[in-house]
């Protein structure tokens, strides 16, 4: 047992603040992540998240409950990251984009029209600031992913509502672009035509058009794109299931997944005895049986935030 208590000792020095707090970690896809295949190839004002040509974007989309709908039965919903892809057909520009991403739950599933132009949202809940570099060279004629993570803050979200996503794209050098003819668009979902919709300018960020007296009308004539499809979008998250068998790996039942309860499952094993014990939230490796391979599996949670 020596060479396990090591380990656990090594596992605790990491950082106890940073161990999972017994949640359960899910993935919805919007679209093929995997294997995308259909790659938006039309105008610049039908394609989210953003596009390269331009020096300032903002796109809002909305996921709604049907997209989401692996999510309902779920408690404690927290949105802990976000990634899209793109595929880069000829643009071999160095890339920056200072990106704000802004994520509200919301009822409406469909974007106000006002004497027949469509409305944004206004918009709060900053959830990420962040610079993004892509050397396009690095993924010529290749796929490439666009990754945001939440994990550090996750916005928590409640299932049965709609999320509205809105993304602001904005380059330091308004000269910071791909040429026209060098594409490098985002792979659409199929799913969600018009549940997206996309600013587009040279000058100004959609953080200073959405503080005018011109928002929130979307117009073609202030560049913005009011039928764009849903991008394939991975949506990563994580849950309570909200079952009152136990939390898996909840040894000691103390609400939370920790160093303890890998000490309490080793006691257990030690002298047939620990008190309180779950043997339900024992079985980590789910073989029905509790042996050393549950510690085993217990301590790989804590290291991976993964089951």
């Amino acid at each position: 047992m020596k060479k396990l208590t090591l380990l656990l000792a090594a596992v605790a020095a990491i950082s106890l603040g940073a161990l999972a707090q017994g949640q359960n970690t899910g993935v919805i896809e919007v679209g093929d992540f995997d294997n995308a295949t259909e790659v938006y190839d039309g105008s610049y004002f039908d394609m989210a998240p953003t596009n390269f040509y331009l020096a300032h974007t903002g796109v809002q989309m909305i996921f709604t409950p049907e997209v989401l709908a692996d999510l309902e039965g779920k408690t404690d919903v927290k949105i802990t990251g976000l990634n899209f892809k793109f595929n880069n057909a000829g643009a071999w520009e160095e890339i920056t984009r200072n990106v704000k991403i802004y994520i509200q739950e919301i009822d409406e599933t469909e974007f106000a029209v006002i004497k027949g132009i469509k409305q944004f949202f206004n918009f709060d809940g900053l959830a990420l600031e962040e610079q993004v570099y892509i050397e396009m060279l690095s993924c010529f004629g290749d796929d490439a992913e666009m990754p945001f993570s939440l994990k550090d803050s996750p916005v928590a979200f409640t299932p049965g509502k709609s999320l509205l996503l809105t993304m602001v794209f904005d380059a330091e050098d308004d000269d910071n672009c791909t040429i026209g003819s060098a594409y490098a668009p985002f792979y659409t979902s199929g799913k969600g035509r018009g549940k997206a919709m996309l600013y587009t300018d040279n000058w100004t960020s959609f953080v200073d058009y959405a503080l005018g007296e011109d928002f929130p009308d979307a117009t073609a004539m202030l560049g913005c794109g009011t039928n764009v499809e849903l991008p394939v979008t991975r949506i990563e998250y994580t849950y309570s299931d909200g079952s009152s068998a136990g939390m898996r790996g909840d040894v000691n039942m103390d609400g939370e997944v920790s160093i303890a309860d890998a000490t309490t499952l080793i006691d257990y094993l030690l002298s047939g005895e620990a008190e309180p014990f779950d043997a339900v939230a024992a079985d980590c490796d789910l073989s029905e049986d509790i042996s050393i391979a549950d510690v085993s599996k217990l301590i790989d949670y804590l290291l991976s935030n993964e089951w």
